[in-house]
């Protein structure tokens, strides 16, 4: 089994690639586990603990080089759409208030699929969809470095 070691960061997009790994958000966090390649073949990945969690586009890379693509697996999750920024900054602030994992990008937030939270967005003003979508969190304000006080 080929077993992947080095973190090379985001890759370019003419970047020659020898395989892809589609990974769930909590595959992408950990530095230790199994994983299939698009062609079925499984191979290992075992990084450095403490870094950030992979990111889709990032690349990976063996011992002899070969680079290997990093994408976001989709899976369930909540996104709440709209046009008025007040109501993704509440509902961004109340569900980051709750420690939620969130992607935030132009005109929507997204979370892991789940009922309580989707209930306490609806009571902020805004409906949450339930879809099938790749998952990319914020990586947070202190990722890499951990969290310090002075």
């Amino acid at each position: 089994m080929e077993t992947l070691t080095q973190r090379l960061g985001a890759l370019a997009a003419d970047q020659e690639v020898v395989g892809t790994l589609v990974l769930t958000i909590e595959q992408r966090e950990r530095s230790r586990f199994r994983a299939m390649l698009d062609n079925g073949e499984v191979i290992g990945v075992i990084l450095e603990r403490g870094g950030a969690a992979l990111r889709a586009g990032d690349g990976l890379a063996d011992d002899t080089g070969r680079i290997y693509r990093v994408e976001a697996a989709p899976e369930p999750v909540s996104t709440v759409r709209s046009d008025d920024p007040l109501v993704l900054l509440r509902a961004a602030y109340h569900l980051g208030n709750r420690h939620t994992p969130l992607e935030v990008a132009k005109g929507y937030l997204r979370y892991r699929h789940d009922h309580v939270l989707d209930e306490m967005v609806r009571g902020l003003g805004a409906e949450p969809t339930h879809e099938t979508a790749p998952f990319q969190p914020e990586s947070g304000a202190y990722a890499g470095g951990g969290h310090h006080h002075g």
